[in-house]
Formats: C-alpha cells, sequence, structure tokens
C-alpha cells in the first residue's frame, strides 16, 4: 500500500512538471518520455497517447529480462502517468513563461521529488533501462553506461526538433532534477565519512570523541613508500560538522592527511552520538 502510494505520488507530481512546465515550454525530458514529448512537438500527437505506445514497444522486446515485480509497477507507472497527463494536458497553468529558465528549473524540482518517490516503491517511467538491460544480456554492455548514453540520445535528438537553446533548458531540468532526486531518496540530513592518517591519530579520536560527541573506528594502513604501519581513523558525521572535524584535526595535527567522501546512505550504529535510524 505504501508503495501504491509513492507511486501515485511521484507519477502526479512528474505529469505535472511536464503538462504544466514542460509541454508549454518546449522543455523535453529523458527516457521514453522525453520520446514521447520530441514526438509532440515535432508531430502534435499527446504524450498520453504515445508514452504507452513506446513502452509497449520496448516492453515487448525486453520483458525476460526484467524483474516481473518491476514490470507490474512500471506498467501501473506509464498507465498512470498517461492518465494523469491527458488529464492535466492544457488545464491550469499550462501557459508559457515568459522566463523559460524558471520553468525549466521548477521542472526539474518537481520532476526530482516525482522520480524520488517513484523510485523509492522500486518503480520507473524511464523505458531506456530496459533496452539497457536486453543490450547488457546479449553483448555485454555496461548497464549504467547504456543508459546514460541512450538517454543522452534522446535529448540531442531533441536539438533537431526543439532547437539547440530548448535543448540545454532541458539538461538544465535534468541536472536538478538528478540533484534533487538524491536528495529525496539519501535525505536533507547528508552525512560525511572522513578517513584520516596521522602520527597524532590517538589524540584526535579522543578530541573527536570529547568534542564531536562521536567515535571513529580503527584500522591499520601501510604507507607504500616509507613502509610504516599507520592507524586510519574512519568517521561519519553530519555534514554540518564537517568542518568543526576538520578544525579539531588540524589543532591536533596540521599536517595529517584527511580524505572526504560523500555518503550516501548510513544505518546502524552511533551518529554524533545519536543511534542511527
Amino acid at each position: 500500500m505504501k508503495n501504491t502510494m509513492y507511486i501515485i505520488i511521484g507519477t502526479l507530481l512528474f505529469a505535472l512538471a511536464v503538462s504544466q512546465l514542460g509541454m508549454p515550454n518546449s522543455i523535453a525530458e529523458g527516457g521514453i518520455v522525453g520520446i514521447a514529448l520530441l514526438i509532440y512537438y515535432g508531430l502534435g500527437i499527446s504524450p498520453s497517447i504515445s508514452t504507452p505506445i513506446i513502452f509497449a514497444l520496448l516492453i515487448s522486446i525486453g520483458i525476460r529480462y526484467l524483474p516481473r515485480h518491476m514490470v507490474y509497477k512500471t506498467v501501473f507507472n506509464v498507465i498512470l502517468f498517461s492518465v494523469f497527463i491527458r488529464f492535466f494536458e492544457g488545464r491550469f497553468f499550462a501557459q508559457p513563461m515568459e522566463d523559460t529558465m524558471l520553468a525549466a528549473v521548477f521542472a526539474g524540482v518537481i520532476t526530482g521529488v516525482g522520480f524520488g518517490f517513484i523510485y523509492q516503491a522500486g518503480s520507473s517511467v524511464g523505458g531506456t533501462s530496459i533496452i539497457a538491460r536486453v543490450l547488457n544480456r546479449q553483448m555485454g554492455w555496461d548497464l549504467t553506461g547504456t543508459t546514460l548514453a541512450l538517454d543522452a540520445a534522446v535529448v540531442i535528438a531533441g536539438i533537431f526538433i526543439i532547437g539547440p537553446v530548448y535543448t540545454m533548458y532541458t539538461l538544465i531540468t535534468l541536472y536538478i532534477g538528478k540533484v534533487v532526486t538524491d536528495f529525496v531518496l539519501g535525505g536533507f540530513d547528508s552525512k560525511k565519512a572522513i578517513n584520516i592518517v596521522s602520527t597524532c591519530s590517538e589524540e584526535i579520536s579522543m578530541r573527536i570523541t570529547r568534542d564531536l560527541a562521536s567515535s571513529a573506528t580503527v584500522f591499520y594502513g601501510e604507507g607504500e613508500y616509507m613502509r610504516e604501519q599507520r592507524r586510519v581513523l574512519y568517521i561519519v558525521v553530519h555534514t554540518h560538522k564537517l568542518l568543526q572535524l576538520k578544525r579539531v584535526i588540524k589543532e591536533v595535527d596540521p599536517q595529517a592527511f584527511i580524505v572526504v567522501h560523500n555518503v550516501k546512505d548510513v544505518s546502524g550504529g552511533f551518529i554524533s552520538g545519536v543511534p542511527a535510524e
């Protein structure tokens, strides 16, 4: 039930972004929705009609390469998207905006939130991943790279239909959408993972415990050049505490070697003194 609600909310938001901001302002998309929009701009056929037709063609080719649960959810998603587009098309605020950049930005934001809900439910409206799976199984092509290349091909094709300027607006929408989707999936309370190599690691560890109410994991590494074994600290902190952590490290050892990584998800254990959920 929860996944169904996520799909409905996410698809509703995506359809709103496409019908109210994308279509009136000649902004395209990636995947099968992008193809449907290019058909709309070129031939005037509504995406509510072309999207399920394109999806049916793709699914007939790649159905044996897809998990059944994914097929069912995506079919539901595509049908729902078509219904929403049919309902919203030409209604409400579906008028060209004076500032196309504003339309591109907000289309990306709304699309990103919508995709976040859709991906949380384990569904998709992309379509190009189906072809990528076929090529992966038949020819050994990289799944992620092939999906990206197919989506890029759809966007590039837009140059010949909506022109280079609106294609660039489309790229802005896609980029913002990806960033917002990552926020929705990973949460706004982002975290960083830090590796610290220092001759003063014990003192740094004590300062982290005392000043940041956190803890570090210790493992041992050996430098290739000096052949010396040293303690390496590994710590995960909330992003807003990163500056404070680096200040503490530099106070103890200005020469400490620090590597900061982005963290997609953290669960279990303790982060900054609070049990992780």
